[in-house]
């Protein structure tokens, strides 16, 4: 006789829509959906889905507990032997769904929980709790991060213990556990050291967390006589996208020039971001992008003169590298520029 599991996924996943079928409410499938086959696949009949339940992102956000409430009635009645969600990887709402009810599932029905995402999701909050297997930052590691969530499964459905998340591929979650190495702790210090003096691939036993700790700049003293410029995490792209930035998991920005621009139009602006309804921004991009109020401030002089540029990006599901990254590229053509203060807007 199989194990049984309960798989939980969101509506695109279940190949249901993108951010446009976000809102739809929970259901319940038999069998396996989307990549529940690929986790059918990996266990080879020792592990069966006998449901799946898919629920869009945008709802479980905003009904957070009338559809945990379902989702966990749902649950209860087909005692499970496991509950896995996702894998979410770098999406943000869905990696903080999957957690949460996880959660719920294991404090509320006692029934042992597995998800998956990476591990810069808001989700990935709650590792000390739930067991997360660390995926890459995108659905293109789905052929890596399916069979580990398989093989972790299996283990916990047996009984096994289970090895360091080094070797196991979880998240550290805060346990600690003494352990004999064959070599001595000097020698292993010694060899990683010349590893590191000679630029090789090193792996340290003791990861400390990196803390990104930015000082604020001093106050401008004349804001009539500085250049403001305007930059934004919540996509506003000329009408088009002509850089096709993307609408999540973005790997780049553009540059665009406002000189003469009073007024963001829908004709002529609108938003790439595919982490909120797009209806508002795209009826007036100013709303997310201020232009217009930045040309009243320049004409009344309240400001000295918006910079003729703008930098955009999509902040859904970027990862923190990329962002740092953008912002060292443009930060420093701001800088050139003379620019004094930069106002960021998000969603």
């Amino acid at each position: 006789m199989s194990y049984r599991v309960v798989h939980y996924i969101n509506q695109f996943f279940a190949q249901i829509g993108g951010e446009e079928m976000a809102h739809v409410a929970p259901e319940l499938r038999d069998g396996f959906v989307g990549p529940g086959m690929a986790l059918n696949t990996a266990w080879k009949g020792e592990v069966e889905i006998v449901k799946t339940i898919v629920c869009g992102d945008s709802y479980f956000a905003e009904h957070e507990k009338e559809a945990t409430e379902q989702i966990l009635s749902w649950v209860e009645a087909e005692k499970p032997d496991l509950f896995i969600a996702g894998p979410a990887f770098n999406a943000g709402r869905y990696g903080y769904a999957c957690a949460t009810i996880c959660n719920a599932v294991q404090e509320k029905l006692g029934i042992r929980v597995l998800t998956g995402m990476y591990e810069e999701n808001p989700g990935a909050d709650l590792k000390n709790k739930v067991l997360m297997v660390a995926t890459t930052n995108s659905a293109a590691g789905m052929r890596k991060a399916a069979p580990t969530m398989a093989a972790l499964a299996l283990k916990i459905l047996k009984g096994e213990k289970l090895g360091a998340c080094v070797e196991e591929g979880y998240m550290p979650n805060g346990i600690r556990v003494n352990f004999f190495e064959k070599e001595r702790g000097a020698k292993r210090a010694v060899d990683m050291l010349v590893k590191k003096l000679n630029g090789q691939p090193f792996t340290t036993e003791y990861p400390m967390p990196s803390f990104d700790r930015v000082a604020p700049n001093k106050a401008i003293k004349d804001l009539s006589k500085a250049t403001i410029a305007l930059c934004t995490s919540g996509g506003i792209v000329p009408k088009g996208n002509p850089d096709h930035i993307e609408s999540s998991s973005a790997s780049h920005y553009g540059e665009y020039c406002i000189a003469g621009v009073d007024d963001l139009t829908a004709e002529t602006y609108e938003t790439a971001h595919g982490g909120y309804d797009p209806v508002y921004a795209n009826a007036d991009a100013d709303r997310v992008l201020p232009v217009d109020i930045l040309r009243e401030f320049e004409k009344e002089g309240k400001i000295g003169k918006l910079h003729d540029y703008y930098y955009s990006t999509v902040g859904n599901g970027t990862s923190v590298a990329n962002a740092k990254k953008f912002a060292a590229e443009y930060a420093q053509k701001l800088r050139n520029a003379g620019v004094h203060a930069v106002i960021m807007t998000s969603t």
